[in-house]
């Protein structure tokens, strides 16, 4: 038998479950209700109703189960579709909503099949600041396959992108490089990303007072893969920056920095000379025996590179 102080506790505590439930079913009614304004917005309602209720909308989704709730309710394709509203303020409450979607899995596909590839580059052209960086983070979101990858860097995301690194907020910077950084890791985007002129806002980004070396030194290691990559990157005086994060970055910019220079390396005797007149033997030592697993293993194979070089300088000396 309960005392009376456990039958209050357990009056209390059905109480409150039923009052959340009541809450969590005007929640799902009031999703409701929204996503069909939204659907009906070409027909019956004026801007302003529209631009309350994805504001709305922009709220609520920053809840997990009300992301769900609202792709449950058919929400995604709408919001798509408001993606290329004139109406800016529409735009950026439609992005940011698909932005917080997105990072349910099951969402992230759904975004992918309601077409969204094209409408966010817009967004990435036409936006608020805020708009731009969170279509930004959201194709970042989206690039979990390759073909996805490949879909987002064919349909004009890049250009729009590099825009962003250039001239962006510090967040919009920051997502820009993010994207450009996933997008990078497929092969068949890197030569579309130098020559839209990445390369000079990434070694840009080189400054630590940035506080993005990492991004950039990422992505400028797969954009090194490439020919006219490592050319772009050499022309902007990246190499010396690549050394320098040898020595002084943090372990994973070391990391990659010297998976940047194998690339160079590997390639060219050229290559080679500007690397150890960089003074970069020191650092490499000193990574490839204190480094990441995979930074070890790229020092150690630079040096094999520069000592091979220095060996047929003597051999022509001699």
């Amino acid at each position: 038998m309960f005392s009376q102080t456990k039958l209050t506790s357990v009056i209390v505590s059905t109480q409150t479950k039923e009052a959340q439930d009541k809450v969590d079913g005007g929640i799902d009614t009031r999703i409701r209700e929204l996503v069909a304004n939204l659907k009906t917005k070409t027909t019956s309602l004026d801007d302003q109703t529209i631009r309350e209720a994805t504001s709305e909308l922009r709220r609520l989704s920053k809840d997990m189960e009300n992301a769900i709730s609202i792709a449950g309710c058919g929400g995604i394709s709408p919001l798509v579709d408001l993606l290329e509203c004139p109406d800016i303020i529409t735009q950026e409450n439609a992005v940011t909503s698909l932005l917080n979607l997105s990072i349910s899995n099951n969402n992230k596909i759904n975004i992918v099949k309601a077409e969204s590839f094209q409408p966010l580059v817009h967004v990435l052209q036409t936006g608020t600041p805020e708009a731009r960086e969170n279509a930004a983070a959201t194709l970042y979101n989206l690039c979990f396959s390759k073909e996805n990858k490949i879909r987002i860097g064919s349909c004009g995301a890049v250009g729009p992108l590099v825009e962003l690194l250039r001239c962006g907020t510090h967040q919009g910077k920051k997502d820009a490089a993010t994207a450009l950084f996933c997008l990078s890791t497929c092969a068949e985007n890197r030569l579309t990303i130098v020559r839209s002129g990445a390369v000079k806002h990434l070694i840009d980004l080189m400054n630590p007072a940035t506080g993005m070396v990492d991004r950039a030194v990422v992505v400028l290691a797969n954009l090194a893969s490439n020919y006219e990559g490592r050319k772009a990157i050499a022309e902007a005086g990246g190499i010396s920056l690549l050394v320098e994060a040898i020595e002084l970055g943090s372990p994973r910019e070391k990391e990659n920095a010297a998976a940047a220079l194998v690339h160079f390396c590997s390639e060219s005797n050229r290559y080679c000379r500007k690397v150890l007149e960089e003074g970069a033997v020191p650092s490499l030592v000193i990574l490839s025996n204190s480094g990441t697993s995979r930074a070890k293993e790229k020092a150690t194979r630079l040096l094999r590179l520069l000592r091979n070089l220095q060996q047929l300088y003597i051999a022509r000396e001699g």
